[in-house]
């Protein structure tokens, strides 16, 4: 279905915005309740201001300008990250019991995997490229966290991780550490990616226990990246490799639409 109605872009703020998400919506009834959110939200007048006078005919340049204004966000957020500061932590009397579960499938899906046979791959732009497994991992020194994941849903709840920090694994890997991404594939088909700085923030973990256990399956067994810093589809779980690259890797939300850089 068309955009019967051209959709003017220009400085008028949150009513165009809306207007301009309400159309592609009506025009795409596919597009979920959340992704329509998502881009309300990420919608700023600083990518208005280099859209002025762009007018939407249809779905698909409706779609191209919303890319293009998720992208300028991207920009926006990579500029104002201070990889020194910290997200808040919580004592543990603070956690949510339980922690919800949440994916893009249902919890009886969840996969299983062999702890004995798995080996986390690592590729790319690293100097070693060997497989590790989990008791390596879990022999190196482990930090704990206590913090706050953030979904873009629209909830949030408060957990304790524990692992590996990122930024000591990939020194110890011989990453190239001015890459500009680092990639994650998944054991449930799910993958993502994230900017250096973000891998490089102290408190970015490659996370193998949760509240002191062993990571369950439902909380992405053998291994889950935790970011705080991001918002919770940024954070994969499940992960059996791990890539370095200067090539813009996307991720399974990101390439449907929703913002790269999701975090702060």
């Amino acid at each position: 279905m068309k955009i019967k109605t051209p959709v003017h872009l220009s400085l008028d703020g949150n009513a165009v915005l809306k207007e301009a998400v309400a159309r592609l919506a009506h025009a795409n009834p596919a597009m979920g309740e959340s992704r329509r959110n998502f881009l309300r939200q990420t919608l700023t007048l600083g990518g208005l201001s280099m859209l002025t006078g762009c007018t939407l005919v249809d779905e698909d340049s409706a779609e191209t300008v919303l890319t293009h204004i998720s992208r300028l966000n991207d920009q926006a957020q990579a500029w104002l990250f201070d990889p020194k500061r910290l997200a808040p932590t919580y004592p543990d009397a603070m956690i949510t019991r339980p922690f919800p579960f949440n994916a893009f499938y249902s919890e009886s899906e969840v996969h299983e995997v062999d702890a004995s046979t798995f080996r986390l791959e690592v590729t790319g732009l690293v100097a070693d490229r060997r497989r590790w497994s989990l008791p390596e991992l879990r022999a190196m020194p482990q930090i704990d966290q206590v913090t706050r994941h953030i979904c873009v849903e629209g909830w949030s709840a408060i957990g304790k991780w524990g692992g590996v920090s990122f930024a000591s694994f990939l020194r110890l890997v011989g990453a190239d550490l001015s890459a500009k991404y680092v990639g994650f594939k998944c054991v449930d088909d799910y993958y993502t990616s994230i900017d250096m700085p973000t891998a490089l923030h102290p408190q970015t973990t490659l996370a193998l226990t949760y509240d002191g256990q062993p990571l369950p399956p439902k909380y992405g067994f053998p291994m889950k990246l935790r970011i705080p810093t991001k918002l919770g589809y940024k954070n994969p779980k499940h992960i059996q490799a791990i890539f370095v690259t200067n090539t813009y890797p996307g991720g399974y939300w990101e390439d449907q639409g929703y913002n790269w850089f999701g975090g702060s």
